[in-house]
């Protein structure tokens, strides 16, 4: 399962990074006020906390976001991003409370679904996880659903339920054929339960509209290492020593035709 914990927590990067896009500081025309109001001195303290976050200044992030909310008590972004906070710094119990509490005040916002829902799957709840982001997925406002189904599909890994992963995989590229995320995590389910042919597919559709990183290039190799497909493996493991020299997948094929 190391594989598709890796890659679940690259989703939830990318939630975080969402969050912490959103909720720009306003701006006006005309003369500068010589203090800001009280929404404005929140959304102030709130950038400021997301970029105390995004640096890894977590104490700091906590003491902004706080004060924001104390401004502004019904942003429910301040508070997911303050429990995302609270999981850098270890406390699961508040950062279940500032979930709780942003879920609360936007119980239809998509993103806030989503991102409760990776944290409850984190911790093993994987019931809960499943119920929010179904929410999340048959949000209208939704226009990227393949992100929150691939996320699903990860947890249920997680879990394991691999069938109803390949669902949520499924569901994610009938949403957006081209995802990423989901062809690759597609991939490496069929090459895990040794139905390589499905894996190549997946791989190829992959290929075709991403580029790849140094891991996905070696489960390229490894699926036709599998399949006994001696020129596709080479083109593979030229690849990954030509793009990747220095990666930990270059010393494994090196190490491979050493053997």
């Amino acid at each position: 399962m190391s594989d598709s914990t890796g890659r679940y927590r690259h989703f939830l990067v990318g939630v975080a990074a969402a969050l912490l896009l959103g909720g720009c500081i306003s701006t006006t025309s005309g003369p500068a006020r010589s203090e800001p109001n009280q929404e404005e001195a929140a959304d102030l303290l709130y950038q400021l906390g997301a970029r105390y976050y995004r640096n890894g200044q977590y104490e700091l992030a906590r003491d902004r976001l706080l004060m924001a909310i104390e401004k502004e008590p019904r942003n429910a972004i301040a508070h997911t991003t303050l429990a995302l906070t609270y999981e850098k710094l270890d406390n699961k119990r508040l950062a279940t409370e500032s979930y709780e509490s942003a879920i609360r005040i936007a119980p239809d916002d998509f993103t806030v679904l989503n991102t409760y829902a990776v944290f409850l799957c984190r911790y093993g709840e994987y019931t809960d996880a499943q119920k929010y982001f179904e929410k999340a997925i048959n949000t209208r406002e939704n226009d990227d659903a393949e992100i929150t189904l691939t996320n699903a599909g990860v947890c249920m890994l997680e879990k394991p339920d691999p069938v109803q992963a390949e669902k949520y995989f499924r569901a994610a590229l009938d949403h957006k054929a081209t995802y990423g995320d989901a062809l690759i995590q597609m991939c490496n389910l069929k090459f895990r339960s040794g139905e390589h042919l499905p894996a190549r597919a997946f791989m190829q559709r992959y290929l075709a509209s991403n580029p790849p990183s140094a891991d996905v290039l070696y489960l390229g190799f490894q699926i036709e290492d599998a399949l006994g497909d001696e020129r596709q493996r080479t083109e593979y493991s030229n690849r990954i020593l030509r793009e990747y020299p220095q990666s930990a997948e270059a010393k494994k094929v090196l190490a491979s035709y050493s053997q």
